[in-house]
């Protein structure tokens, strides 16, 4: 008999992102090598978390053996093989990220390269062959390195605006390859001209088409010969065969109007592939430079914000920019953090009562006390103490994770970059065919080539090539200044084609600041008693029930101690316990008490907690020894925006949501329905929620909507995982696909309906790129010529570049509705 087990490979292999990562082959292969292993494969890898499948006999391995080979084979993997990557901060076009990444993968040690055209570079290498300061100096030797924080001021002070580097410098800038082919374009006219309407000289004519052979295969030149040394036989080297093709025939003209064509089309391409490039590059420039710094005595001094230090006390002025994450210490203030989180209004900030409680727990603190790099001070004067370094700030993550998320491929591009491995070698074989097509059909050997050249001109997948890494990379764009971190096309593409989403309650519908609204104590139990127990236990939990007891139960206690609370415990799902005097304190739901050994609930107290869940509160029972102490009434208010947002949502076309809560069923039902869902599901368990999300991700693609801590694993499990105010939590930005970066679910529709709109745009330029290929081919090859065919082919690439940017300019309909 066979047996199976199954574990998450980001469990596993915790740097892969991706299914398709040469780390997971490497598993599977060490996992089948090993002896009473029967199968390893990828159980699920369709934009869903991937997750290893081990068959192995229960004969020769027993189940904890297998678990631990898991692990030991994932570590070792992880440990030898290293992923690193490298914002460049230049826009690159995509054959020459291709032909880059090519050249990094033959360097010893790199087992794998890849280059976006958003200037993002992403190695995979050995350890035992390479180290990473190794493949940045190989980065180097290719002219390629990662902007310095001094090269970014002078490039701001050098480039106007508009104005952005190709990497192809010339006398006239970043505009010398549009320059050049807007001559071409003129010479050819003028040459043109004269040979129709005037009566010069052939050679005049000739000159000009000369001149504009120069101008417009300049730029194509030199990187047709980068691909040759590289080895690459590429659609530039097949443009340069195809205008001396052209010339070597005397259709000058035709050569000339073919490499103007391409040259515009390349050149335009860039520049709109920079505003997408750009949209991300100004996150980068919202953090300032500087930094005043509070010292000792009173004063302040400037410093550059890479020097700032933990613990820092920065002096923030009116409407001036914050430079670092912190927390305010001093003054009070409205905000501006929509260009880290995207919301409409500033945020009231005002200084914490405790420095120290503070800081020793910046993540906990409420978004009132804390502050982010790059948000911009309003008319009061702050004081804010650094909690994050600048490499480490939110806006810095933000940032890093944009860049990275364009080289994680979605689903079309997938398939694209499938097509084009079996599409361009056909191509060139019916090339070959076409050059011999004089020895078939009466023509000359010259007509035949000609042919064959239009062809090769015709089905370049130029267009196709673009199609998509363009739309993500300006959805991705747009969805960041919008205060939504995309990352990659997988979740983009995938965003848009839910018809379910479920949600966690707790700080997602409900604002997650339970507040204290009813005590009772049991029959002799006096009540102050009763909180001032809750109090030691919960005052050492981070559960929000357990926060809001700890906080709001001080004012219940009149002058009463608090005791001290030892050896705690948490009972994952149900409760807490610890030892208080010398007694055991367990305080958690009804549904606790009465199982796994614990004694049922006394008959008043029950009585107590159906009368508290029949008015819709949440309920904590606190127990002390064998004694009932009582229970607390928690009630946790919807958020305001929640039902619109659900709203939105249904117009957009979410068929089905789902409210998942830990919550008693009645508890959930009464949020349910003052937020407008038909369903939800209460007393769930962590597992349980899993469960849950399996089963809806059976009947359709489901997002799992929640804080991205708590709600780990269920998240984990759904289509796509989507994290509530990301911005102050680094745990949600690093594990969710989609993070709203304010803790506002107004975002979520807005998400969606970029991504659905992303998901159209990407169709269209896939059904562009190939419908004009599958026009092109056929008529070339009954005759259509050189020009028309470029003219066409130029055409359709501008046409899926320009398409995409329209997502620039997304705005979302549903919110003004």
């Amino acid at each position: 008999m066979v047996e199976k087990v199954k574990f998450d490979v980001p469990l596993v292999l915790p740097d892969v992102h991706d299914a398709a990562d040469r780390c997971v082959e490497r598993l599977l292969a060490v996992l089948k090598a090993r002896d009473g292993v029967d199968d390893a494969h990828i159980a699920k890898s369709n934009g869903d978390t991937p997750v290893l499948c081990v068959h192995f006999n229960p004969g020769a391995l027993s189940l904890p053996q297998v678990r631990s080979v898991i692990e030991a084979a994932g570590a070792d993997i992880s440990a030898r093989f290293g992923h690193v990557g490298w914002e460049l901060g230049v826009t690159i076009r995509p054959r020459e990220a291709s032909r880059i990444g090519e050249q990094l993968g033959k360097i010893s040690g790199v087992l794998e390269a890849g280059v976006s055209p958003a200037g993002f570079v992403r190695v995979e290498f050995d350890r035992n062959q390479i180290d990473e300061p190794a493949v940045l100096v190989a980065l180097e030797k290719l002219g390629l390195r990662q902007k310095t924080a001094d090269e970014e001021d002078h490039a701001r002070h050098d480039h106007g605006p508009g104005e952005h580097d190709h990497g192809h410098g010339g006398i006239f800038g970043s505009w010398t390859e549009l320059v050049f082919a807007l001559g071409c374009g003129l010479v050819l006219a003028i040459g043109f001209a004269i040979e129709k309407l005037g009566d010069a000289p052939g050679w005049i004519p000739l000159g000009c088409y000369i001149v504009a052979y120069g101008l417009g295969g300049f730029f194509t030149l030199r990187e047709a010969f980068e691909n040759l040394k590289a080895r690459r036989f590429e659609i530039d080297t097949l443009m340069l065969v195809a205008a001396a093709g052209a010339a070597a025939l005397g259709a000058w003209a035709e050569g000339a109007l073919l490499l103007f064509l391409f040259s515009l089309g390349h050149a335009l391409e860039h520049y709109a592939m920079g505003r997408a490039k750009r949209a991300i590059e100004a996150l980068s420039k919202l953090a300032p430079r500087t930094a005043m710094v509070r010292q000792s005595d009173g004063s302040t001094r400037e410093v550059r914000v890479e020097e700032l230090a933990l613990g820092d006390v920065l002096a923030v002025k009116p409407d001036e920019r914050i430079p670092a994450d912190g927390f305010v210490v001093k003054g009070s203030s409205a905000v501006n953090q929509a260009p880290v989180t995207g919301e409409s209004m500033p945020v009231d900030k005002r200084a914490v009562m405790d420095d120290d409680a503070a800081r020793a727990n910046p993540d906990r603190l409420e978004s009132a006390y804390r502050v982010f790099a790059g948000t911009i001070n309003g008319s009061g004067a702050l004081e804010i103490e650094v909690t994050k370094l600048a490499s480490e700030s939110t806006l810095a993550k933000v940032i890093k994770l944009v860049s990275e998320a364009e080289t994680q491929k979605s689903p079309t591009q997938r398939f694209t970059d499938k097509f084009e491995r079996y599409f361009v070698p056909t191509v060139l074989g019916l090339t070959v065919l076409l050059l011999f097509a004089w020895v078939v059909i009466d023509e000359p050997f010259r007509a035949s080539f000609y042919r064959a050249m239009a062809v090769l001109v015709a089905a370049s997948p130029c267009a196709l090539a673009i199609a998509t890494p363009s739309a993500v990379l300006s959805g991705v764009a747009r969805a960041a200044r919008g205060g939504v971190l995309i990352k990659g096309g997988a979740p983009l593409e995938l965003l848009g084609s839910l018809n379910a989403i479920a949600f966690d309650k707790t700080g997602t519908l409900t604002k997650g600041a339970p507040r204290i609204q009813e005590i009772v104590a049991a029959p002799g139990i006096d009540k102050e008693d009763l909180i001032a127990v809750a109090i030691a236990v919960e005052s050492q939990s981070d559960h929000p029930l357990a926060q809001a007891i700890a906080r709001d139960g001080r004012d219940h206690i009149g002058d009463r101690s608090i005791p001290e609370a030892i050896n705690i415990e948490s009972l994952t799902g149900r409760g807490v316990t610890a030892e208080v005097g010398s007694e055991r304190v367990l305080i958690g739901k009804a549904e606790m008490f009465g199982a796994e050994g614990i004694d049922p609930l006394s008959a008043p107290m029950a009585a107590a907690i159906e009368k508290l869940r029949a008015g819709g509160y949440t309920t904590m029972v606190v127990r002390r020894g064998d004694t009932d102490l009582g229970a607390i009434g928690l009630l946790d208010t919807p958020r305001e925006a929640a039902r619109d947002a659900l709203d939105r949502l249904r117009q957009l076309g979410i068929r089905r949501m789902v409210m998942l809560s830990g919550d008693h069923q009645r508890v959930a039902d009464a949020v349910a329905r003052q937020v407008g869902l038909d369903e939800a599901w209460g007393d769930l368990m962590p597992e349980d929620k899993v469960t849950a999300i399996r089963k809806l991700r059976s009947e359709a693609q489901v997002a799992m909507v929640g804080d991205g801590v708590n709600d780990a694993p269920a998240m984990a499990s759904a289509t796509v995982s989507i994290a509530m105010g990301a911005a102050g939590s680094d745990v949600a930005l690093e594990t969710a696909d989609v993070a709203l970066m304010a803790d506002d679910l107004s975002h979520l529709p807005f998400a969606v309906g970029l991504s659905r709109q992303t998901r159209r745009i990407i169709r269209q330029n896939v059904f562009v790129s190939l419908g004009v290929v599958a026009l092109l081919v056929p008529a070339t090859i009954l005759g259509l010529g050189i020009g028309p065919a470029v003219a066409m082919h130029e055409g359709s690439t501008l046409i899926v570049v320009f398409n995409a940017l329209r997502l620039l300019a997304y705005r979302d309909r549903t919110a003004s509705s």
